[in-house]
């Protein structure tokens, strides 16, 4: 594993105490970053905290919260900062898929629970801590998006409406904050293997795997790989930027 500097750095994972924020908040840590998860699940953020690597001149620590909730992010941006001093880099993980079914078909309370997740909870934990980021004039936001976000899969609408969504609002924050030491960008992952798949037809995952031409798919840390450069300081002159990790489908 090559190791990225980030050493001295504080950063935040959203929904970091399984999947794919997980191997990102390992990946930090592995790099010399302290960590702060942020999860729904509190015990399990602080669990997944104290099995992070020690780092020297600080510690990682876990926070329970709801992203879709302003007050809660609020709260969750100004206890993190009392502990750890800063926020320096930022990454929203925090995700949800959402039933398959048709758009025809697809029922609405589960429409509007996928997007204050998954657009809702990123605009408010991207606007919280971007605001903290630009009084020290540096930061690195990183938001996962998905490769869904541009190609549009079939049954899962709100999952890839949700996503297009990620992709567009961190163009425009990146834009927004270009002339700051503040960069912010996004990856759009094709399909990994974590637990999100549970919330899954396997009909759904089989046609995920059929359109990554490496016919494999992704791993966790093969994500995190990528995160750990765009939340380092040598990620200088890209932002509002889209990343793949797609084993080949992306054709844009």
């Amino acid at each position: 594993m090559n190791r990225i500097d980030l050493e001295g750095r504080v950063a935040v994972v959203t929904g970091g105490a399984s999947g794919i924020g997980t191997a990102i908040a390992q990946r930090y840590a592995a790099s010399g970053a302290c960590v702060a998860i942020w999860d729904i699940d509190g015990a399990a953020a602080q669990a997944a905290a104290a099995a992070l690597p020690a780092v020297s001149g600080g510690t990682h620590a876990g926070f329970g919260l709801e992203v879709s909730d302003e007050a809660s992010v609020d709260a969750a941006t100004a206890d993190t900062i009392a502990a750890m001093q800063r926020i320096d880099i930022l990454c929203c993980s925090a995700g949800i898929t959402g039933p398959n079914a048709t758009t025809c078909d697809y029922p609405v309370a589960d429409w509007k629970r996928v997007f204050d997740v998954n657009v809702h909870g990123v605009f408010l934990c991207n606007r919280a801590v971007v605001r903290e980021m630009l009084k020290n004039d540096y930061g690195r936001v990183v938001n996962i998006a998905s490769i869904a976000g541009k190609d549009g899969n079939p049954n899962a609408s709100a999952y890839s409406a949700s996503k297009a969504a990620v992709i567009a609002l961190t163009k425009s924050l990146g834009k927004e904050t270009a002339r700051s030491g503040v960069r912010v960008n996004c990856v759009t992952p094709a399909a990994v293997r974590t637990p999100i798949f549970e919330q899954m037809t396997q009909q759904h995952i089989d046609f995920m795997l059929s359109k990554i031409p490496m016919g494999r798919f992704g791993g966790v840390d093969e994500i995190a790989a990528m995160v750990a450069w765009l939340s380092s300081e040598e990620c200088s002159f890209s932002t509002g930027a889209v990343f793949d990790l797609s084993g080949g489908r992306a054709v844009y």
